[in-house]
Parts: C-alpha cells; sequence; structure tokens
C-alpha cells in the first residue's frame, strides 16, 4: 500500500470509528447557521419543529434565548420574565441580603411589579438580535509579512471598528469572536436591557440543595432555578434602573411544555456556552494536564479554604463572599474533574492520535504540504512558548485576590488609556466600557471587608513568593515591602466607594503623585504589566497566523474523512441536542430521573441538606398536585441528558421537540467535564432542572401563582397529571 493510500485507509477508520460514537453521542455546540448539515439527524432523534427555524434569530425559540453575560437565560412570559439557574441570581440574593433579612437562605418572591428589585449592580440581560460572518473585514491589512505584534494590532484595529460601527445603534452590544482558531470571524449584535429586576428564587435548601458535596454528582435534587424581570424605558428604549420603567415586552417567549418528558425523549439546548478546547494541538493538551491545570486547582483549592477560613463564624462576611466562594469551588472541583477524566479517557494519546492522522495526510499530498505544512512546524514553536508564558501569567493572577489592589490597578490603567484617542485604547477601557467599569468598581463594596481582603491577599503572597524570580515583578515587591501590609489597609481610602469613583476621571499624574498605597503598588506594577502584555500580543499575532492556517487544513482534512465540524464554544449562541438517557457504568446504573422521594431522603435538616419545612411537608404528604411525572408515579427533580454543554450553558433552556421549555440545564458530572477538550461521548451527561419540579416549588412551596399566570400555566391542569 502506498504512502497516499494507507493515510487515506487511516483517515476513513478514523471517520467510522468517529460516526459510529457520534450518532448516539450528540457531539456539537452548533452555530444556528449550522442547522443545515444537522436538521436531519436532528429530525431522526425527535425533533419536530422545522429545522430551518433553528437557524433564524428574528422567530422563537431562538429570538427567546438571552445571554446574561456568563449564564444563558431565556424570555418565559410577555412580560418580559426571565429564566435561568439559582446559580446565577445568587449574586442579587447576596446584593439585598443582610444578617436579619438572608435572602441568599430564605429565597425571594416579589409579590408585584412594585416589589421586584435591583439585580446585582451591573447586571444585563442580552437579547441576541443577529449573528453574521465578518472575516473579510477583519482580515484586510493582514499580510505574511506583518510581525506578531502588528498582526495582532490590526486584527485589534479591524474588530473595533466593526464593534463601533455596529454600536452606532442606541443600546447595542457588539462584539467580534474568532473561530477556528481565527481562520473566521462573526459580529455577534445584542440589545443590552439595562434595568434588570429580581423576581424570585427559592430559599437555598433548594436552589443549592447538596451544596459543593453533590456539585458535578449524580444523583442531584437540585432546583436550581431563579427569574428576573427586563425592564426598559416606557417608551421601549434600554435605559438603567428608573421607577417608572416598565416590562421589556420581547417578540417571542417560550411555552412551559403541557407535557413532561421520559426516558428516551429529544430534547435541545439554547445558550452561550463559555469556551471549550477541543482543536488544542497534542502539545497544549499534555501541558495543560501536566502543569497548567494541576497548579491552578491546588490555588483556588486553598483559595476556597482561605475564604472558608476567613469568614468562619461572621455571617456577614460570609454573605459578603458567598458569591466568590461558589465561584472558586465549583470551577476547583471542575478542573479536579478535568484531571482525573484526562486520565481516564487516554486524552494525551487520543489526542495524539488524531493529530498523527491529521498531519500524516497533510505530509502525503505535496499540494496540501506546501499550503499547510509550515503553519504545522510553526504552531508547534508557537505553543511551546506560549505554555511558558501561561504560567507566568497564572502567578500574576494570584495578586487578583486583593480586591482593592485589582481597583486601583483598573483606575490607573483608566487613566493611562485615556491619553489616547478613544479607537486605540486597551478593550475595557474604551469609552463604551464605562458604565460597565463604574459598576465593578461600585459592587466592589458588596464584597468586600477589609480585614478579611487582607487576610487572603496575605495567603496569595505566600503563594507569589514561592514563584520563581523571573516570574515575579521586582518593582512590586519593593513598593510592597517600602509600604507593608498594615499601612496597606490602614491607609487606603479606595476602599470608600465615592472615593473610588472619583479616581476615575483623574490623570495618570495624580495617580503617580498620589500616597494612597494601593495606588502606589498599581503605578508599580503597570511597566511590568504594560511589557509583558507587549510580549504577549506579538506571541498571540504570531500564534494567530499559525493557528488559523492550521485549522484551515484541519478543516479540509475533516471533509475529507467526512466528519462535520462545528468550531469551539466561545460564548456565542449555540444549539445542542440530545436525549433524556441514563447511564451505565461498572457496578452502578445512573437512571435518568431522580424524585422528591430522593431529597426527602438526602434531607438531615442541616448544611447543605436542609430543604425547607414546607417542601418536606409537601413530598411526606406526597402533595405534588398535576405536576407528577406518569411513568415515575412520583415528582421529578433532576434530569439527564447526552447534550453537550460546558460552563456559560448554566441557566440555558432546555426545549422538547416542539421547541417548548421542559427545564434549565444546570451542571455536568465529574465524569464527563473532560469533554472541554474531547468530548466522550460514552460519559457525557448533563443535568436539567425539570420543569416540573419548578412549577412544583412555584406553586406549592413559595406560592409564585402570579408568575405561574403569567407563565401561562393555567388553572385548567389542577388534578391533571403533566
Amino acid at each position: 500500500m502506498n504512502w497516499n493510500m494507507k493515510c487515506l485507509a487511516q483517515a476513513s477508520t478514523i471517520a467510522l470509528l468517529w460516526t459510529a460514537s457520534a450518532a448516539s453521542a450528540h457531539e456539537g455546540m452548533w452555530m444556528p447557521d449550522q442547522t443545515a448539515e444537522i436538521g436531519a439527524a436532528m429530525r431522526a432523534d425527535g425533533l419536530q419543529i422545522d429545522p430551518a427555524q433553528l437557524s433564524r434569530l428574528d422567530a422563537a425559540p431562538l429570538n427567546a434565548i438571552v445571554s446574561l453575560g456568563g449564564c444563558s437565560a431565556s424570555f418565559v412570559s410577555p412580560e418580559g420574565l426571565v429564566a435561568t439557574n439559582h446559580h446565577c441570581v445568587v449574586g442579587s440574593l447576596q446584593n439585598i441580603s443582610k444578617e436579619g433579612e438572608d435572602h441568599l437562605t430564605n429565597g425571594f418572591l416579589a409579590r408585584s411589579l412594585s416589589e421586584e428589585l435591583p439585580a446585582a449592580r451591573g447586571s444585563r440581560i442580552y437579547v441576541i438580535e443577529d449573528q453574521r460572518e465578518v472575516t473579510a473585514d477583519m482580515l484586510k491589512g493582514i499580510s505574511a509579512d506583518l510581525t506578531g505584534f502588528a498582526r495582532h494590532e490590526q486584527l485589534d484595529a479591524n474588530r473595533k471598528a466593526l464593534i463601533a460601527a455596529c454600536e452606532g445603534q442606541p443600546n447595542r452590544r457588539c462584539d467580534v469572536r474568532a473561530y477556528y482558531g481565527g481562520a473566521s470571524y462573526y459580529l455577534q449584535q445584542k440589545l443590552e436591557i439595562q434595568d434588570v429586576r429580581l423576581v424570585y428564587s427559592p430559599a437555598r435548601g433548594i436552589g443549592e440543595f447538596g451544596g459543593e458535596k453533590d456539585n458535578w454528582m449524580w444523583p442531584r435534587h437540585t432546583g436550581d432555578f431563579g427569574f428576573y424581570r427586563a425592564y426598559v424605558a416606557p417608551d421601549g428604549s434600554s435605559r438603567p434602573y428608573a421607577p417608572d420603567n416598565v416590562p421589556y415586552r420581547p417578540k417571542n417567549w417560550l411555552r412551559i411544555a403541557r407535557e413532561g418528558l421520559k426516558e428516551g425523549d429529544f430534547v435541545m439546548v439554547a445558550g452561550f456556552p463559555g469556551t471549550t478546547d477541543r482543536f488544542r494541538t497534542a502539545g497544549e493538551v499534555r501541558f495543560n494536564f501536566a502543569k497548567y491545570e494541576p497548579l491552578w486547582q491546588r490555588w483556588l483549592s486553598n483559595y476556597a479554604a482561605q475564604i472558608k477560613q476567613a469568614t468562619l463564624g461572621n455571617r456577614t462576611a460570609q454573605i459578603r463572599y458567598a458569591s466568590i466562594l461558589q465561584g472558586v469551588e465549583n470551577y476547583a472541583k471542575k478542573l479536579a474533574g478535568d484531571l482525573a477524566g484526562a486520565d481516564a479517557v487516554g486524552l494525551n494519546a487520543r489526542k495524539a492520535t488524531e493529530e498523527t492522522a491529521y498531519r500524516n495526510w497533510v505530509a502525503a499530498d505535496p499540494a496540501l504540504q506546501a499550503r499547510y505544512g509550515a503553519a504545522v512546524l510553526e504552531l508547534d514553536a508557537r505553543v511551546e512558548e506560549s505554555s511558558r508564558a501561561s504560567l507566568q501569567g497564572l502567578g500574576a493572577a494570584l495578586l487578583g485576590q486583593a480586591r482593592i489592589l485589582s481597583s486601583a490597578r483598573t483606575l490607573y490603567r483608566w487613566a493611562k488609556e485615556h491619553e489616547k484617542p478613544d479607537a486605540t485604547r486597551e478593550s475595557g477601557f474604551q469609552d463604551r466600557d464605562r458604565s460597565e467599569t463604574i459598576d465593578r468598581l461600585t459592587q466592589l463594596e458588596r464584597e468586600y471587608l477589609p480585614d478579611i481582603d487582607r487576610k487572603l491577599f496575605e495567603a496569595a503572597l505566600e503563594e507569589y513568593h514561592r514563584l520563581d524570580a523571573k516570574d515575579r515583578d521586582t518593582a512590586f515587591e519593593t513598593a510592597l515591602g517600602q509600604i507593608g501590609l498594615d499601612r496597606l489597609y490602614a491607609d487606603t481610602k479606595l476602599a470608600d466607594t465615592a472615593t473610588r469613583l472619583g479616581w476615575l476621571d483623574k490623570p495618570a499624574a495624580a495617580f503617580e503623585a498620589s500616597d494612597d498605597p494601593f495606588i502606589k503598588l498599581a503605578v508599580a506594577l503597570y511597566p511590568g504589566e504594560i511589557a509583558a502584555e507587549r510580549t504577549n500580543k506579538d506571541l498571540a499575532g504570531r500564534t494567530q497566523a499559525a493557528r488559523a492556517t492550521y485549522m484551515q487544513g484541519l478543516l479540509a482534512y475533516r471533509k475529507a474523512i467526512g466528519r462535520p465540524v462545528y468550531p469551539d464554544a466561545n460564548g456565542s449562541l449555540r444549539l445542542t441536542w440530545g436525549k433524556v438517557a441514563r447511564r451505565t457504568q461498572d457496578g452502578q446504573i445512573w437512571t435518568p430521573f431522580t424524585t422528591a422521594e430522593g431529597l426527602l431522603a438526602k434531607h438531615t435538616g442541616k448544611g447543605e441538606f436542609d430543604a425547607p419545612e414546607a417542601a418536606i411537608a409537601a413530598i411526606r404528604a406526597k402533595d405534588y398536585g398535576p405536576y407528577v411525572a406518569p411513568a415515575l408515579g412520583t415528582l421529578p427533580v433532576d434530569f439527564l441528558s447526552t447534550v453537550d454543554i460546558t460552563s456559560g450553558n448554566s441557566g440555558s433552556a432546555t426545549l422538547n421537540g416542539r421547541g417548548e421549555l421542559v427545564g434549565l440545564a444546570f451542571d455536568g458530572t465529574l465524569e464527563g467535564v473532560i469533554g472541554d477538550w474531547a468530548f466522550p461521548g460514552d460519559r457525557n451527561r448533563s443535568i436539567h432542572v425539570d420543569s416540573r419540579f419548578m412549577l412544583w416549588t412555584m406553586d406549592k412551596i413559595d406560592g409564585a401563582g402570579r408568575l405561574l399566570k403569567e407563565m401561562g400555566v393555567p388553572p385548567a391542569w389542577a388534578g391533571k397529571r403533566l
């Protein structure tokens, strides 16, 4: 067999293996405009609406899907009511909580529109309006003879120009994201709703039942849901909170499914998944799991333990740091699952096999070698360079545990950037970013206590000083040694919100002359920050040039072997589908639904397993009303599916084949989180809260009848099974 035929045979074998596994694995976070490629497969699995409808951003169900800027959500009423996860509204619960009025523990329900409260500072609802390819515009002025830095700056200038043109319309927020490693680019246009109000969230004993112990685990019994509402000015325009603002009227909203799910049913999820790394090279994978993630996981685990210790016995402090702690614990556990999963699926060998097949395909054809061969070698070199730089960046992130220092650095950088024309300022420091910057600087007052911050910063400094001297900032260490920790916290005025915000419009010279100790540290850090940033931009430009060509070749290869390709998740709108399914592994059977009786069995009345008394009483009385699942004979709580999701999908609407809401995606399992790097069809399961448990909690436990009526849940359902 000649070399070319051998490569094609290898490719065909890989294609057949992929096809066999993908048929049941439901791999892929697909862009709406890829619906034509996957529509037939979705129909075969149970989609009942026209697949072409899923490519339209101006029609249901996609124009009911919204982003919260980190979580996903959806409109569920004509009055702008938005459903998402409990853990996506926990920052707002924290915002309205204090000792003696603990909504983090007890939940929140507005009995009328007038009782709905402003969400946490900086909360936004983004309504998707358009997603279009802009590759040609992004590559204007890009040529092979540019340095890495020049390439980066040209791409950045093109991106800013596209965003500025898009945001010429009022109340629009736009962004341009890279796909396939920069082989293509799309612009996403969204309506930005600035007045977001908290409407309802169940008690912690429902919304976080099982806490950290059950996080990423199955069986799960968590009612992870909550509601916001979008408000606009009386004329329909978006503006910040005002007493006379009115509920936003979306063009479409999701209807609650009259018929609940059963095992084997089709489900799809629409949302804004954060990031995946499935197209990373074998070298990047080896480095990540050998060095980067083990270090990051250890630091995050230590940080979580330090927050718990520092806030022990202090409920005010626990409320202030609740959202931070939840995020840190969640990600630390996810990284632990990554590390275990990489070994379990043989990730290094798997990536090496896939990569070798692609590279052999290129090497076997002189024309392909001429087109892609140099990029393959160049990307390998850049990956090695990037790996070293990423460890340095991780060390610098330790300093972010000092919240006031982070604010001081933002303020000084703002002043330095505003010495330039707006179009040439760094992203995040342009005029368009002012309101978000003010929100972050203001929100600090709800997430900061000086004595707690100092303890956490001291712990971070211990870790920082263990880094190699070349990875630390000498100017920062000198300045900190001169100031001392006692003076750092005793003499700063930046803990006061008005004072902190007052620095936003001061010139850089005022910072450089300031005696505020945190400002002095920020000024000391700035030169090293800028130098590292310039080095990283040059590396990013060179890497993008190699990766974009490398990915063009990989796309051609996968087309040649008949393997459809979706881009890595990058925060843009995606669709994924699968089925409600159990999972069987050695000695275990994960049934696809958990039930109210399982929640009762876990309930201890304390700690993470302390459900509200009303819920426990109703379960004991089997007071489930119309929310019983016929196949189960009881109330479902959560369910498993084979849909392909990741972080950012939290709060995503889970829809049935008719496009009706049947639940909300909120988690995965530790066995499947390695899917961010390579989809494990046999291990992947996503966890959703069942809409029947949501409705039961609202109806029987919290008396949210006003919202049920608004969502179109008719009284006629009473006494009838879903």
